[in-house]
């Protein structure tokens, strides 16, 4: 099997995974963009489905007032 790199293609700075049993979750900063920290799945670290989004609410983490690329 070949790998490439990066681990997940796009805008997708930071990745962070770890394992579940046989499944592995990715997160990645998203900065001050909202939704916020997406997250995704995958059970061959290959292919990857986002899945949601870690920050969905404003009240979660307002970020009215964070800079460019000073958030999350």
């Amino acid at each position: 099997m070949i790998y490439r790199n990066p681990v997940i293609r796009g805008f997708n700075p930071d990745p962070s995974i770890c394992r579940v049993g046989d499944a592995y979750y990715l997160v990645t900063s998203s900065f001050e963009y909202f939704p916020g920290i997406p997250l995704y799945h995958s059970t061959d670290l290959v292919n990857w489905t986002q899945i949601g989004n870690c920050i969905n609410r404003e009240e979660q983490l307002p970020m009215h007032t964070a800079k460019e690329s000073g958030g999350i």
